[in-house]
């Protein structure tokens, strides 16, 4: 009877298909640093962040240590970890692929409404979309969203379900930083008058201000699908209000950052308010 860890066999399988692994202990951590590479003694960057010359033969530096070699992961130093091991965990760049990790529900419906469909794999909380293609990784690239793929590791749960497709600019352009805070609608945005429709419809002022409010009410309180929210939105406020010239880049503004304050970015922002006005024929 193989005494083989069933980890280890669960690695070795997805090595042989050029995958590198490492072993992850308790708490989804990798194993610490030996001896010999405490402290930075092995004049590589300690633990999760090494990428500096070291040899070590062990598993002690993370993802920089995962590998494809059976005779490493089999070797006695390896199997002592695979012994304690209690999942493992894949470098998905030194495989040419690209991990967004989607942490909750909220997440996984904006995945579903924005990005391309690949291979998926069910995670305890949320999902893992795998795309063919390496990149920078970057945490909390917008709400519940992380993206690992270079110098990271993710997770093996499964081989997942679909077809794994080519990464999409969608993906990469989530990595560009953003401003902290919500920048302000650019200018133009404003709708005119249509010929002929120059007196505003509107009973007063006040009617178009609770209009907004309500607006930014909606899109703060979207607990999911907050893009499909947004563009809704902006769709019901341009439906209402977009046809007498009375909005200004004053209301666009209000209402382009409660959309950035729900981690929608400013071109998101523009390229609904633009869609929103080409579907209502403004």
């Amino acid at each position: 009877m193989s005494t083989t860890p069933e980890v280890l066999r669960t690695a070795l399988a997805l090595a042989a298909t050029g995958v590198p692994v490492l072993p992850l202990r308790a708490g989804k951590a990798p194993f610490g640093n030996c001896h010999q590479c405490a402290n930075n003694a092995c004049g590589g960057r300690p633990n999760m962040k090494s990428t500096g010359p070291c040899r070590c033969p062990g598993v002690c530096h993370a993802w920089a240590a995962a590998t494809t070699d059976p005779a490493v992961l089999t070797s006695t130093t390896w199997t002592a970890a695979w012994r304690r091991a209690v999942t493992v965990a894949y470098h998905p760049g030194a495989a040419g692929l690209t991990v967004v990790d989607l942490d909750n529900a909220a997440a996984v419906d904006w995945a579903r409404e924005t990005l391309p469909v690949t291979r998926t794999v069910s995670t305890t909380r949320g999902e893992h979309w795998i795309y063919q293609g390496a990149m920078s990784s970057h945490n909390a690239v917008r709400p519940g969203v992380d993206i690992k793929s270079t110098m990271s590791y993710a997770r093996y749960l499964g081989p997942g379900t679909g077809t794994m497709t080519d990464l999409p600019d969608s993906v990469r352009a989530l990595a560009v930083k953003r401003p902290s805070t919500a920048q302000p609608a650019p200018h133009s945005l404003a709708v005119p008058a249509a010929a002929g429709e120059a007196a505003c419809p509107h009973r007063t002022p006040a009617y178009l201000d609770r209009g907004i409010t309500m607006a930014e009410q909606r899109i703060t309180n979207a607990r999911s699908a907050v893009h499909t929210t947004v563009y809704r939105t902006f769709l019901a406020v341009l439906s209402t209000h977009g046809r007498c010239g009375c909005l200004t880049d004053a209301h666009a503004t209000r209402l382009f950052t409660a959309a950035q304050a729900k981690g929608e970015s400013l071109r998101h922002c523009t390229d609904a308010w633009i869609n929103a006005r080409t579907r209502l024929g403004l």
